[in-house]
Formats: C-alpha cells, structure tokens, sequence
C-alpha cells in the first residue's frame, strides 16, 4: 500500500501539492488526472523517492519512502512520461539490468528477472535489439519493463499513451492489464480518460495541488468538468 498523508511540495515560492493525502492499495488501478500544472508528476515522484516532501508523509508498504528509499524504488515502479528518457543503455536486455543489477543480485537472478520481464511486455527475444532503434510503443514497452523487472509491488505511469499510436497503445493496455490481473497495483497519470476509465477502481483528480475528487468515475465525474480532462462519452 502507498499511503499519502498531509503532503506539502514546493518549488521555490510555488506550491505544488498543499497538502494532498491518499492511499492505494494492493492491486488497485488508479487514475491521476488533472491540468497541467495541478501536482500529478510531483505527487508520483513522491511515492518512489524521486521528490522530497517540505512537509507530510510518504509511507511504502509502511516504510517511510524519504527514510528508506531503496526499499521505496524497489517497491514502486516508475516509468516517465517520456520512455526514451529514462532508456540508460544501448541495448534492450542491458536496459532492462540495469535496475536488478544495481540492486546486487546475482548474474542468475538478474537474467531471470530480465527474461521474466520481457516476456511481461512481449518483447522476448528482443534482448540484443538497440533501444533508439525501436518504434515509439517498443521503447514504451521497454520503460515498463525496465520498471518491472525490480519485481515491484506498485507500477506508476506518467502518461504511458501519450504520442502512441493505436497499435502501441493497445499493446500497452494489454499489459497493464495482465500485470493489473496479477496483482500489481497501477497508478496512471494522465488527462485523457478515453480507453483508461473502464480500466479504474478510481480516479483521483488534482487542481492546484489539491485533491479536488476521489472515487470511481461515475461518482466523481461532475467535478472533472472544467480540469482539462478528456473524458469518455456516456
């Protein structure tokens, strides 16, 4: 479970997040909706470590994400709004290592874990391929999988669709499908609804760093009018 409670965030003068408090639990498909400008990256960075909070709690499984964040990126997996970003290596199956290895496991378990996670995204046999010679929803698939193969409890996704093309994106709501089925928790960023609603045990939106609606989209529907949210037609 990732539990939020009371967080303040600031850059400077600007507040990000005035104190925004929430939970996922195991398993669950959530959504994080919002204007630019509303808090939804700086709220994801939070749960793995990738921010520090001026004020509130982060807790991962119950260990404090700022205390711990080994424990905290190990558990939750983060992949960018931009997948090319965060591709670190030349290669496909040098990528995906990258994280098991720097956790310090053996040559053994690193290859299972990138075996494993390739085939999470249907990208076996894809280990020698060039990461920067890959298609838009490939290197999508690949992000996922590096984010994967840490064996993480909590999968975050900041904009995953965004730029694909239908091809890519069904591709990649299948897996977050498969993955959902199993049991791991999906957190999505985005402002586009449309093929992700159905999806979601709950949308959490945001405005001005505050939690403005949370629950199922049904119920919370007539307050996403007016946050530049795309949403599906009824």
């Amino acid at each position: 479970m990732i539990e939020v409670d009371d967080l303040t965030h600031r850059y400077g003068d600007a507040v990000a997040l005035d104190g925004v408090s929430l939970s996922v639990d195991d398993g669950e498909f959530v959504l994080v909706v919002g204007p630019n400008g509303s808090g939804k990256t700086t709220l994801v960075r939070h749960f793995n470590a990738l921010a520090e909070p001026d004020g509130g709690t982060v807790a991962v499984d119950g260990v404090s994400a700022t205390e711990n964040p080994v424990a905290a990126r190990t558990a939750v997996g983060m992949v960018f709004q931009h997948p090319r970003d965060q591709l670190v290596a030349s290669t496909v199956g040098a990528d995906v290592a990258f994280g098991p290895e720097n956790l310090g496991l053996s040559h053994e378990e690193i290859d299972r874990r990138v075996d494993d996670a390739l085939a999470a995204v249907g990208l076996s046999g894809f280990e020698d391929e060039r990461v920067h010679a890959l298609s838009g929803g490939q290197q999508a698939r690949v992000a996922i999988a590096g984010a994967l193969a840490m064996e993480p409890a909590h999968l975050v996704l900041d904009e995953p669709l965004a730029g694909l093309d239908r091809r890519a994106r069904d591709s990649v709501l299948s897996r977050l499908d498969a993955l959902n089925d199993d049991g791991t928790a999906v957190v999505v960023v985005t402002h586009d609804l449309r093929g992700l609603a159905s999806r979601a045990d709950r949308v959490v939106a945001l405005s001005d760093g505050r939690v403005v609606a949370d629950g199922p989209l049904e119920a919370v529907r007539d307050r996403l009018a007016g946050l530049d949210v795309d949403l599906p037609v009824e």
